[in-house]
């Protein structure tokens, strides 16, 4: 393909769609809504010059109202609502265009020769209904989202730096991306271990135990981390950009008291362990389309998922103590945020209602599909990866929405978008229904949104 090639029909028509969707959206709410209204007044001062202005209220670094100032001056827009919401459109239309690396590097493909022909994969898991329907509010989630996945391709093309000068620009947007700052090192220095050949006629260099994730057993846990003293002067002068973005985001924590910055009475960090198996099972929902794709089938997959969880009588009791130990976490650490109760405009007042609050027994009968949703996930992903990628993401994970007390779908948007990522090997017919799925879903949570407004309870949203 040649770097004159024409952009791709699909990303012609999600470009299209959105810019349709933000005039009607425009049309429809001509007020700022939900948490729009701490975000909008915050943006315009800085728009005014009013830097040292700041709403106590909003929990967020200031990223979101800087990108907005930049783009003004650029394309001197103006700081009204409609010109604001560009922002994070604009960053959902360069979405699949930063996708498309991080894809093709776990395909190990050589991405398109120009920016503007994105593969039809990346524009589909653009379309994620969570990055699709915050891509028209003026929310931080989409720029956030567009800095970390940035800062995860230049870590894996080894551009260490510029990573961690984007990983700290990424922070700027959400707090907890200092964890996916992190991330984006680990594996790039997994990938990089994994591929890395000895120059001629010299000795091997040390190795990292890191085997086949599908052929690797629970002793190869242990061997790979007794092996990685072996490798850590190999990795470690990487980690010094990294170290910088660290020792910054520790200072800023100093000097602000705590990791968030207004409202702190209602973003109390917790031991929310539940919050996991939410996650677990919300992958598995949306991204149902990529994991019955797998080579083989449904049928496959189930199978696959069986024999772990039953296969042997060894399978079987880890599974049973795992239950257990997850039933325990559920009694001990369920939390329910006075949002959740009580907000309801957004889908989880009605989910956890309906579902969770049914009957006492409902959360724990849950447990073995939460078992299953992870094993259907670590088969998908593990065909073309190493027992340590398999596992990173969700070691990261674990800092990431363990301290977050709130059921709050957003916050699953960053691990959804790089665990779909990692599979590779998705058919046509599969990204197909994919794409479908995600557009069904968009169809009705933007029509809801615009059009089926109550009165005296709002617009229902996620």
């Amino acid at each position: 393909m040649s770097s004159t090639s024409p952009t791709p029909a699909y990303y012609v028509v999600f470009a299209t769609v959105a810019v349709l969707v933000l005039r009607a959206l425009n049309e429809e709410v001509r007020e700022p809504y939900m948490d729009e209204p701490f975000h909008v007044p915050q943006a315009q001062a800085y728009c005014r010059g009013e830097y040292w202005t700041w709403d106590p209220k909003i929990t967020t670094p200031p990223g979101l109202y800087l990108l907005s100032v930049i783009l003004k001056k650029i394309f001197m827009l103006k700081c009204n609502l409609a010109m604001l919401r560009l922002t994070p459109v604009l960053s959902l239309l360069a979405l699949p265009i930063t996708l498309t690396p991080l894809i093709c590097y776990h395909k190990r493909e050589r991405p398109p020769p120009s920016l503007a022909t994105p593969p039809l994969e990346a524009v589909i898991l653009a379309s994620f209904p969570i990055a699709w329907f915050f891509g028209f509010l003026y929310y931080t989630e989409v720029p956030s989202l567009v800095s970390v996945v940035s800062t995860v391709v230049l870590a894996m093309q080894g551009r260490h730096w510029l990573a961690a000068l984007l990983g700290l620009v990424s922070c700027t947007f959400r707090q907890n991306n200092i964890v996916w700052v992190l991330y984006a090192y680990a594996l790039s220095q997994l990938v990089y271990l994994r591929f890395r050949r000895a120059p001629p006629n010299e000795k091997l260099p040390p190795k990292l135990h890191d085997p086949p994730a599908l052929e690797a057993g629970p002793e190869d846990l242990m061997w790979s981390m007794l092996s990685i003293p072996r490798v850590l002067p190999v990795i470690l002068p990487n980690f010094v950009p990294y170290a910088l973005v660290l020792v910054a985001f520790g200072a800023f924590v100093v000097w602000n008291g705590g990791i968030v910055l207004g409202d702190k009475a209602n973003h109390i960090p917790a031991f929310h362990v539940p919050q996991l198996y939410y996650f677990v099972g919300f992958a598995a929902i949306f991204g149902w389309p990529a994991l019955i794709s797998t080579p083989g089938g449904m049928i496959a997959l189930l199978r696959g998922v069986h024999v772990k969880m039953f296969g042997s009588r060894r399978n079987t009791v880890v599974t049973l103590v795992a239950s257990a130990l997850m039933c325990l976490t559920i009694q001990k650490f369920t939390i329910q945020h006075p949002f959740l109760l009580s907000d309801n405009r957004h889908y989880t007042f009605y989910i956890w209602r309906r579902v969770f609050l049914i009957h006492p027994v409902v959360p724990y009968l849950l447990v073995p599909g939460y078992i299953a949703c992870a094993w259907a996930w670590y088969l998908r992903i593990g065909h073309d990866q190493t027992l340590l990628q398999n596992l990173l993401l969700p070691v990261f994970l674990v800092p990431t929405l363990l301290p977050t007390p709130l059921l709050e779908p957003r916050y699953f948007l960053i691990p959804y978008i790089l665990l779909r990522a990692q599979v590779k090997d998705v058919p046509l017919w599969g990204l197909m229904l994919e794409g479908l799925w995600y557009v069904g879903i968009n169809a009705v949570t933007m029509w809801v949104f615009l059009y089926k407004e109550r009165v005296g309870v709002g617009r229902f949203m996620w």
